[in-house]
């Protein structure tokens, strides 16, 4: 199965002001994008309906976050529903912001995830260690930790609408980028674990992207990754070699004309 290239930008808190909000729309819409790669932004809750009013419709938008409540008395929150009603389609959970700023548990992920997923949104849902977790060889079960509540709220159906995030916390906004090899060997571990968790029909047409300062410099690199997923390959009966990263989840370079480029990085 080929899974179609996923690019996510990331804006956080970010653009500043107006006037800097549509410059980045204008870098987008005046692009030459790659057809086959989807392509997301996320800008903070503020601008999401004027950024669906003057985005290009090949380009989709994403909330930064939601609650998992419908309604109710929940100040400064919004909920799923209201941004399928918006015209919203995706929204991404569990950034490592989220959990170690805002002390979001995987519990709360999970709940958020169930609920974003019955309104109708699609989940860029993100997983990712620290280095003290990746120092001493505990990040591919902090990566299964992290989904294994989500698995528990799931259906096997469900994962059709979920795009997963590896982003390692010590990679994310610090300038430090997992290797290729680094990236590739958790994204082929944790389709290993869709195998044994949910299905191995799951494990394959699941899109795995990676987070973590990536820019126009490395996203090749990290894009053409060519190392053998051997476990996997045993498990689905290929030969040969098996890319495992399907994207990316950017952040700062989102920000920048470079973006394009992360885009079209896959383009021949």
């Amino acid at each position: 199965m080929t899974r179609q290239f996923f690019v996510g930008g990331n804006f956080k808190m970010n653009p500043a002001s107006r006037d800097a909000k549509r410059a980045l729309i204008k870098t987008l819409n005046d692009a030459s994008l790659d057809p086959n790669t989807e392509v997301i932004i996320a800008p903070p809750a503020l601008y999401l309906i004027p950024i669906l009013d003057l985005l290009r419709k090949d380009v989709k938008v994403a909330a930064q976050n939601c609650h998992s409540k419908t309604s109710g008395a929940f100040t400064g929150e919004t909920s799923p529903t209201q941004l399928v009603d918006a015209g919203v389609p995706y929204v991404i959970l569990g950034h490592s912001e989220r959990r170690t700023l805002f002390g979001e548990t995987s519990a709360i992920v999970a709940e958020k995830t169930r609920a974003a997923l019955d309104a109708g949104l699609r989940v860029i849902l993100c997983v990712g260690e620290t280095l003290a977790e990746r120092e001493v060889g505990r990040t591919q079960q902090v990566v299964e930790e992290q989904l294994q509540v989500v698995v528990a709220r799931l259906s096997p159906e469900d994962w059709s609408r979920i795009v997963i995030a590896y982003e390692p916390v010590w990679a994310i906004g610090t300038g430090k980028v997992a290797t290729a090899a680094q990236a590739q060997e958790v994204h082929a571990n944790t389709r290993k674990y869709l195998v044994s968790a949910v299905s191995s029909a799951v494990a394959e047409s699941t899109r795995i992207i990676y987070g973590g300062s990536v820019t126009a410099a490395n996203c090749k690199e990290l894009s053409a990754s060519t190392f053998d997923s051997k476990g996997f390959q045993e498990l689905n009966g290929h030969v040969g070699t098996q890319a495992d990263v399907d994207g990316f989840l950017v952040g700062g370079a989102s920000l920048k004309p470079e973006f394009v480029n992360i885009v079209n990085s896959k383009a021949a």
